[in-house]
């Protein structure tokens, strides 16, 4: 069974997003995600002060296994990119909802929010796998 924190809000392709207040979000992959990926080797991250669109290709995972793109869950600015990944690339293994997270967001849409779901529609989501 995988850890999916209650408080944080789900995209369909194994993204999470936490909530920082003042239209501001963090953003990852979960742990469904990086178990799937294996061991994590380098993250892409994206351009801060660059503007995406949501589900925009925004940052790359690249595992033993295989290379991922991350959608951006939301529309908005990058602010801040998660530097300690660059060395550290297997936070995200160890740590997928706290050290591991890859990039906070300035949204610039409220109402993408509504295209997230909640931690129960995304555990049903892995279980259905």
């Amino acid at each position: 069974m995988h850890s999916v924190p209650a408080d944080l809000k789900y995209t369909n392709s194994h993204v999470w997003v936490e909530d920082l207040g003042e239209n501001t979000y963090r953003v990852g992959i979960t742990d469904f995600a990086q178990d799937q990926l294996g061991d994590v080797v380098y993250i892409g991250t994206p351009e801060i002060d660059r503007e995406y669109g949501q589900t925009d290709e925004c940052a790359v995972v690249e595992s033993v296994k295989s290379t991922s793109d991350i959608n951006c869950p939301l529309s908005g600015i990058i602010i801040e990119v998660n530097s300690a990944l660059e060395d550290a690339p297997e936070l995200i293994n160890a740590e997928p909802y706290s050290d591991g997270w890859i990039f906070v967001i300035k949204a610039i849409d409220d109402a993408e929010l509504d295209d997230l779901i909640d931690a129960e529609s995304y555990s049903e989501l892995t279980e259905e796998g």
